[in-house]
């Protein structure tokens, strides 16, 4: 079977690398892939916004499925499109992709539906969303409403700070900004689960937890993720038990009464509060970096769960996990999430033990590899313990180097 991934960072790599151990998986291409990618697969020059550069494609090489795994193809209706022309292709449609689109909807449906998640209210008017904030005082969240490429979301510890946010998303996110959700600051441990779902049937996969600070100890601006852990201590069967019978169900069944069923990966943002386990936000996708740490994990061939999703058969497949545990390390540009020089050579790469995996999210061959992103890699271990994981990948961060890296100490650590 020939495949076409699309998107170019970690999470694409990390869905490469397992479909590369597919024995049904034959050629393999991504678009637009990265330096590392294409060690595994053919790299297309088309970006993953490009919808009819990405249909023109498919079709021309009469690829037999296409997995859309970033957030913006989706949004804008990439699944819908290939479907149309018949190609087989896994991902929500453009209507159920609005749950993470648009924050403004997600929330309406947890409201409607009893789905529990923070108290909120959104506006159109920036001096209403002020004049809330003075009323609830702070730490309190605010969101942009649309995409923003993990930079709409500011938790603000004062009134002072959110007042910036709330300008800030207005200016920069145009109709995204435009609508702001301000929410209550929910406190307890963070978890995010991935599930499966074609409609139906859901399928948890393993807990996991990410580190969104920059810096140690949880400090520093939020960034798309400096690494993950898998599974979470926290997230307990019973807790795993509650949430299905009052998050995962309840949504799935909502988007379909809806008239969006969802066939994909349905990613949940959870809070475990003293007061239960609430939905911080959905994304309509696999997370990143936890799907580098999640798919260490998985035993079953991806292929088949992907097509048994797109199928409606997804209860007809025993899904099976490896025992132990798994660490995803980020290393980045120095300045990572605000300014970043590229184009550095990364060195020690072929240093790094059997055992240890390295995903590459900002890279590009230049010869050798250099660096071509604000996160360049994810370096992944298991280990028959948080612990023991966690020091594998640090083992296999240390054999690399290039100007200006950045990354945590403590992945995995916390928590």
């Amino acid at each position: 079977m020939d495949v076409l991934v699309i998107g170019g960072g970690g999470r694409e790599h990390a869905i490469c690398w397992k479909l590369r151990k597919s024995p049904r998986v034959d050629k393999l291409y991504c678009a637009p892939g990265n330096g590392g990618i294409a060690e595994l697969a053919e790299c297309v020059d088309i970006k993953a916004n490009d919808i009819d550069g990405i249909v023109r494609f498919a079709r021309e090489k009469a690829v037999d499925f296409v997995v859309v795994a970033p957030e913006e193809p989706l949004a804008l209706g990439l699944v819908d499109r290939l479907e149309t022309e018949g190609i087989r292709a896994f991902g929500p449609r453009q209507n159920a992709a609005i749950i993470e689109s648009s924050k403004v909807f997600s929330k309406g449906l947890m409201q409607k539906y009893g789905i529990p998640t923070a108290r909120h209210e959104v506006f159109t008017d920036m001096d209403a969303a002020k004049a809330y904030v003075r009323k609830m005082g702070a730490p309190i969240v605010v969101k942009a409403d649309g995409l923003a490429l993990g930079k709409g979301v500011v938790v603000a510890m004062d009134e002072r700070e959110a007042f910036c946010a709330i300008d800030t998303m207005a200016e920069k996110f145009g109709d995204s900004g435009s609508r702001v959700v301000i929410e209550e600051y929910m406190t307890g441990p963070e978890v995010t689960v991935l599930a499966f779902t074609d409609g139906e049937t859901i399928v948890p996969m393993l807990s996991s937890q990410d580190h969104k600070r920059a810096y140690d100890n949880d400090q520093g601006p939020n960034t798309g993720g400096m690494g993950a852990f898998c599974p979470s201590p926290h997230y307990t069967s019973e807790l795993a038990d509650i949430c299905m019978e009052t998050i995962f169900r309840p949504t799935v069944d909502a988007l379909r009464q809806e008239g969006r069923p969802f066939k994909g990966v349905l990613y949940f943002g959870l809070m475990l509060t003293p007061d239960g386990p609430r939905v911080i936000e959905y994304n309509c996708r696999f997370g990143d970096p936890e799907t580098q740490a999640v798919l260490m994990l998985l035993e079953t061939d991806l292929l088949d769960i992907f097509e048994a999703v797109v199928d409606e058969r997804l209860n007809e497949i025993d899904i099976e996990w490896l025992d132990g545990n798994s660490c995803c390390v980020v290393m980045a540009s120095g300045g990572y999430p605000e300014k970043y020089d590229t184009g550095y050579e990364i060195v020690g790469l072929g240093d790094v033990p059997d055992d240890i995996t390295v995903f590459h999210a900002g890279t590009a061959r230049e010869g050798a590899f250099v660096t071509n992103g604000g996160r360049v890699l994810g370096v992944t271990a298991t280990g028959d313990s948080l612990r023991g994981a966690a020091a594998r990948a640090y083992d296999g961060v240390g054999c690399v180097r290039f100007k200006d890296a950045h990354y945590r100490t403590d992945i995995g650590l916390l928590g």
